[in-house]
C-alpha cells in the first residue's frame, strides 16, 4: 500500500484528556515505504538521538540499522498537520520469525518466551523532532499508541519496550510495564537500555479505560499493518477489540 496514510478523526465529549483527543484530529500515521520517506525518518532519528546525547556524531547525519529492512518491521512517520513530528518502528517477533531489536539485545529474557510460542510486539526507535515535541506534549502518547494498535492486530502475548532508566516511569504508567533487567549496552547507542514488558491481554482493558484513544478499529489496524505479502506469521488473524466509540478512522493520502 505505497504512500498510504491513516488519519484519525475524533469526535469526543469534554473530558480530562481532551488535548490528546484534539491532537488526533491533526495526526497522520504514515508507513515509510519510499526511499525519501525512509531517509527523512533516518535523519530525524539522528537529530533526536544526537540531541539527547545517545549517539556520537556521524558524518552522514542519519541512523538506520539492519532491522529497518526486515519483513517483520514497520517504520512509521507520525505527521502533525502534514509535518513529520515523530517516528516509531514496530517489530514483531514470532517463533518462526524471531529477529527483532529487543530479542537481539535481550535473548536470555525473550527467546524462552518465543520457545513457548509467544508473539512479541517490540516497538523501538521512538524518536521525535525536539521542536515539535516541545510544542505538542501529547506527541509521545500518539506515537506509542501505534504499539497498542500493533498488539491488537498481531494478537500479541507480550508488549515490550527498550528504554533508558530515566524513561521507565513513563512506560510503567502508560503501559503498566515492568522492568525485567538492569540497563544493558545497546547497539548503536551510547546509553544503556533496559527491557520492560507486560502481558497484553492482562493490561489491555485497564489501559483502554485510562487512555481510550489507544483503541483502534479493525479497519485502522489493517490499513497500517496488512501487507500484500505475508505477515510475520501466516496464522495471525486480527480480531475485533471492544468498540472504539470515540473515534472513526478514515484513509488519507
Amino acid at each position: 500500500m505505497r504512500g498510504h496514510a491513516v488519519g484519525v478523526v475524533v469526535h469526543a465529549n469534554k473530558n480530562p484528556q481532551d488535548r490528546h483527543f484534539d491532537i488526533l484530529n491533526h495526526v497522520d500515521y504514515r508507513l515509510a515505504e519510499t526511499d525519501a520517506e525512509k531517509e527523512d525518518i533516518y535523519q530525524m532519528r539522528y537529530r533526536a538521538y544526537l540531541n539527547e546525547g545517545a549517539i556520537e556524531p556521524r558524518a552522514d547525519g542519519r541512523l538506520t540499522d539492519r532491522f529497518d529492512d526486515l519483513k517483520n518491521s514497520w517504520t512509521f512517520g507520525i505527521h502533525i498537520d502534514g509535518v513529520l513530528a515523530s517516528s516509531i518502528r514496530i517489530s514483531v517477533a514470532t517463533p518462526d520469525n524471531p529477529v527483532t531489536p529487543a530479542v537481539d539485545a535481550f535473548p536470555d529474557l525473550l527467546e524462552p518466551e518465543l520457545a513457548r510460542g509467544k508473539i512479541i510486539v517490540d516497538p523501538n526507535r521512538f524518536v521525535a523532532e525536539p521542536a515539535r515535541a516541545r510544542r505538542f506534549p501529547e506527541l509521545p502518547y500518539v506515537t506509542v499508541r501505534l504499539g497498542y494498535v500493533a498488539c491488537a492486530y498481531f494478537q500479541a502475548d507480550l508488549g515490550t519496550a527498550t528504554v533508558r532508566k530515566e524513561h521507565q516511569a513513563f512506560y510503567r504508567r502508560v503501559f503498566l510495564q515492568n522492568p525485567l533487567c538492569e540497563p544493558r549496552p545497546y547497539p548503536t547507542l551510547t546509553k544503556p537500555l533496559s527491557l520492560m514488558a507486560a502481558e497484553y491481554a492482562v493490561v489491555r482493558d485497564k489501559i483502554f479505560e485510562r487512555y481510550p484513544y489507544f483503541r483502534s478499529t479493525f479497519f485502522e489496524r489493517r490499513m497500517l499493518f496488512e501487507r500484500r505479502h505475508a505477515s510475520p506469521t501466516d496464522t495471525i488473524v486480527s480480531l475485533p477489540e471492544p468498540a472504539m466509540n470515540v473515534a472513526s478512522i478514515v484513509p488519507r493520502g
